[in-house]
């Protein structure tokens, strides 16, 4: 485990404190955890598969990373006239429809709007963070012929050819 970062194991339930905050992660089960000498160990029942007793192993090491380094989702709006503005609770985007969109940000998620065009949202949490930015890519996901829309930093969006108008000379024979 990093430097500064607690780990309490009641039962089924991973108390995880550091720098950043603290979280709580409940193990599936048939899965049991033990902390010894700065090390988080794991074990199963013998009637656990290996994707469940994964799941308990992948909830835990993001709950240590995410109060010990934290998580953060980058996303770019494209378009023109596309803008987000930070408010009070959330986000106003300017997304192309006849009205500005207001998104609330769920608590443990900070949002960051640089150039108008780039949000950048972090937190601890990285369930909630994905989640956060998986909702604002909904809003309006890049559309496949002028591409515009939300996407997340680095997407790369496959872009269709359009509509392609016959040679009006020669005609058919």
């Amino acid at each position: 485990m990093p430097e500064g970062v607690n780990v309490l194991v009641e039962g089924q339930t991973i108390g995880v404190s550091g720098p950043l905050g603290q979280l709580s992660v409940d193990l599936p089960r048939g899965v049991q955890a033990a902390v010894a000498d700065r090390e988080l160990s794991f074990s199963k029942a013998t009637a656990v598969p290996a994707r469940i007793y994964g799941l308990g192993f992948a909830l835990a090491r993001n709950a240590v990373e995410g109060v010990s380094q934290g998580f953060s989702k980058e996303l770019e709006l494209v378009g023109v006239g596309y803008r987000a503005e930070k408010i009070a609770l959330g986000l106003k985007l300017s997304l192309g429809f006849s009205h500005p969109v207001e998104f609330k940000i769920p608590e443990g998620v900070a949002v960051e709007v640089t150039d108008s065009t780039k949000i950048k949202l972090t937190g601890i949490s990285k369930a909630t963070v994905t989640q956060t930015a998986a909702q604002l890519h909904k809003l309006r996901p890049p559309e496949p012929y002028k591409g515009k829309g939300i996407r997340y930093a680095g997407e790369v969006v496959r872009r269709k050819q359009g509509k392609v108008v016959k040679a009006a000379a020669g005609g058919t024979a």
